[in-house]
């Protein structure tokens, strides 16, 4: 990144991003309140001031929409390059159905924020918890934009340090700093590293997490029957029991599924808010594991990425066919893709998707390679968009006449066969058959047979289009010899 030497920002503290697109790590809150560095504990109070600001806002009366849309509302800090977003570094951000979810919660469930009894402190994180949709890129969003100012103050610092002049120019951020007289967010000016026209923010390391926040609802359904035994109140614990135990008898079979055991937690959970300050406080009990496990996933992401991203470049840049553009999206899609699976299969690119040996099954991660294959190429690429007929991951397209759809899916999907089956009629039509491209990513043997079967079941075996990947580790050659 910038032309300057990894070393340099691994001591500094900051994540080496890519410049091509974002990279799926997220900023988590708790890291900041768990840390021992003193400047992230106070980043997290502030976080919590500004919740209780919008909380007793919330609680005073009906927030105006205008209200929701300044005080809740914020964009994707792209300049980071860290989230979802995979066409480039441009994400949706927070917008009024997070604004409206929030301002709710504050002035109903959690009227009580900032001044919790079971927990050392109040958790941005408890929104995620009791509300759908909310997730990880919710709370990294949020949390990112309230410590922007510091984020910038950093960067500011590195920038300072270790940069050029010609790399780093004087900007003004937008929405860096609340100032309570007013009410309103305001800008600030910092000099900050200035790449491809546009500045760059960046992240330390120990403020990021690649999978969930530590305080997650996954995380807290899988621990949903240790918590009723955390109250103290017997009444309570009993009721709680009784509740749960309800909502599992209004199941026609005898013995639920494990999804109808956790549908009955999840309505336990929202009837009493209260297990999720005690789930808050296992959680904050355990903060040295914290660091920690973020630590190895970030570094695992990092070690991956960018080593995976160094060597494409390294083979975009030998291959001449990637700065030429003949024929049509439909077969510049083809010959990347194709271009993709080899790098995959062939030139150890399949360990991007491996952690210690296990296969970590995740679509976004072969998004991220598939953005990269489409540096240095005039087509636009797009990623979830719908064409009509559904949404697909990328669309590919010069112009309104000259459009392809790429959609990718991982062999252990179980809808699998039924998203190939509704395909079919679309392959069959010779207008369609040249605009739609699958990507389907094995891990096993196993996997490598199952879409075997399916494929020769739809009739698609050898339908041009259909990529077939394998990414298992036991038929590659070992690093040292590859």
């Amino acid at each position: 990144m910038l032309g300057i030497e990894p070393d340099k920002l691994d001591e500094y503290g900051a994540f080496d991003i890519s410049l091509v697109t974002d990279l799926p790590l997220f900023v988590d809150p708790f890291l900041l309140f768990g840390s021992s560095k003193k400047e992230y504990n106070e980043l997290h109070d502030e976080i919590i001031e500004y919740l209780i600001f919008l909380r007793e806002n919330s609680i005073a009366g009906p927030v105006s929409e205008s209200l929701l849309a300044s005080w809740y509302c914020f964009p994707e800090i792209k300049q980071n390059w860290l989230g979802f977003s995979l066409s480039d570094n441009g994400g949706r951000g927070l917008g009024m159905d997070f604004a409206r979810a929030l301002n709710t919660c504050l002035s109903s469930i959690f009227s009580n924020f900032g001044s919790e009894a079971i927990t050392e402190s109040s958790h941005l994180e408890k929104m995620c918890l009791i509300r759908e949709r909310v997730g990880r890129d919710s709370i990294s969003d949020f949390t990112t934009n309230l410590i922007k100012h510091w984020l910038c103050t950093y960067s500011q610092e590195f920038a300072a340090a270790h940069l050029e002049s010609e790399q780093k120019r004087e900007v003004s951020v937008p929405r860096v700093a609340f100032n309570r007289k007013t009410k309103r967010w305001e800008a600030a000016v910092f000099t900050l590293p200035w790449v491809n026209g546009d500045y760059v923010i960046l992240t330390p390391r120990d403020m990021l997490t690649r999978d969930e926040t530590w305080i997650n609802k996954g995380d807290l359904i899988r621990r949903f029957d240790s918590l009723p035994q955390a109250v103290p109140d017997a009444q309570l614990r009993s009721e709680i029991s009784s509740h749960f135990f309800r909502c599992i008898e209004t199941k026609k079979d005898k013995n639920p599924t494990q999804k109808e055991l956790n549908a009955a937690a999840v309505e336990t959970i929202a009837k009493f808010p209260v297990l999720i300050d005690h789930y808050i406080a296992l959680k904050e009990r355990e903060r040295d594991e914290a660091e920690s496990v973020s630590s190895e996933k970030v570094g695992f992401a990092e070690q991956i990425f960018h080593t995976q991203i160094l060597v494409l470049q390294g083979l975009l840049a030998s291959t001449t066919l990637f700065y030429r553009t003949s024929g049509t999206t439909f077969n510049e899609a083809m010959s990347r893709t194709a271009f993709l699976k080899d790098v995959i299969e062939n030139k150890g690119g399949h360990r991007i998707f491996y952690n210690k040996g296990v296969p970590i099954k995740r679509e976004v991660d072969l998004h991220v390679m598939y953005r990269l294959v489409w540096m240095s190429s005039p087509s636009d690429v797009s990623a979830e968009v719908n064409d009509g007929r559904g949404p697909a991951d990328y669309k590919i397209s010069r112009g309104a006449l000259d459009k392809t759809v790429v959609e990718m899916k991982l062999a252990s999907n179980s809808q699998l066969e039924r998203n190939l089956e509704k395909q079919v009629e679309i392959y069959q039509k010779a207008s369609d058959a040249k605009d739609k491209i699958k990507i389907i990513l094995c891990f096993t043997a196993e996997e490598q047979a199952k879409v075997a079967r399916i494929l020769k079941k739809l009739e698609l075996v050898g339908r041009r289009g259909i990529f077939v990947i394998d990414a298992r580790s036991d038929n590659k050659p070992s690093a040292s010899k590859a």
